[in-house]
């Protein structure tokens, strides 16, 4: 039984491993390609600087592409990590939370999509009998919008899964509460930022900046709980209100 036990809360150390650095390479890869690279070739308002920005830094950019796409794969495993963690607190959530950033590595996924085909617009062959580099340029430049557009729009279902991963956190027995208020709190801010852009004209706010704290901590609290263990194996965990010392116990294995 002791040897069953310890199997199991190895298991699960790895699992808080593999979504702990997860989250960590999204961290370090996301604002490496977006902040670090493509923003800051973007001209507004002047689509052929833009090009020429793209088209002198080639490498550089195909590089912050293939950097996002490796962010959606982790984004898959990240969210099968919470699944597997979060599902002995309310199954039906667990893979609802899941789904959600599944779904959002699929709309960010669309979104890169726009930045392949800019830059297929400015490197390919041109035919300059039906269109002029500066057509190249504009169309190259609304690509590139295309990829802020979508994941602005992809950035709300991120916000609900967070929202929803939240209340799981708020309930896991061990897990701060303080942490799953702050994750939610995150998700709402990014559900604030998507839909800000799109209802309020001229919107300049951006309230994720100073709630994705809760993001910075899940990280860390996946990576302590890979180093540290659990308590007890998650089989018998359940949402646990400790204050009232009620646990409510979920029989069923977790198979990982």
């Amino acid at each position: 039984m002791t040897s069953s036990r310890q199997s199991g809360n190895t298991s699960q150390r790895r699992v808080a491993l593999a979504g702990g650095l997860g989250l960590l390479l999204i961290a370090l890869l996301s604002p490496f390609a977006f902040y670090g690279v493509i923003q800051t070739m973007i001209v507004p308002a002047d689509a052929v600087a833009t090009v020429t920005n793209l088209l002198a830094s080639e490498g550089l950019y195909r590089a912050a592409i293939a950097a996002l796409l490796v962010v959606v794969m982790l984004d898959v495993i990240v969210a099968w990590a919470l699944y597997v963690l979060m599902r002995p607190v309310n199954e039906a959530l667990a893979q609802l939370v899941a789904w959600l950033r599944v779904v959002y590595a699929g709309v960010f996924a669309i979104a890169i999509a726009s930045l392949v085909n800019a830059l297929h617009l400015v490197t390919g062959p041109v035919d300059a009998a039906t269109q002029s580099s500066v057509q190249l340029a504009i169309q190259a430049a609304a690509s590139i919008d295309s990829f802020t557009n979508v994941w602005d729009v992809g950035l709300a279902i991120f916000g609900l899964h967070l929202a929803g991963l939240g209340i799981l956190l708020f309930k896991f027995a061990y897990a701060p509460r303080l942490l799953g208020v702050l994750v939610s709190l995150a998700g709402v801010g990014y559900l604030s930022d998507s839909f800000g852009k799109i209802l309020v004209p001229d919107y300049a706010l951006t309230i994720s900046i100073v709630t994705f704290v809760g993001e910075a901590l899940l990280m860390l609290w996946l990576l302590w709980r890979a180093f540290k263990g659990f308590p007890a194996n998650l089989e018998s965990i359940t949402a646990l209100d400790e204050k009232a010392g009620s646990p409510k116990v979920e029989p069923a294995p977790i198979a990982v």
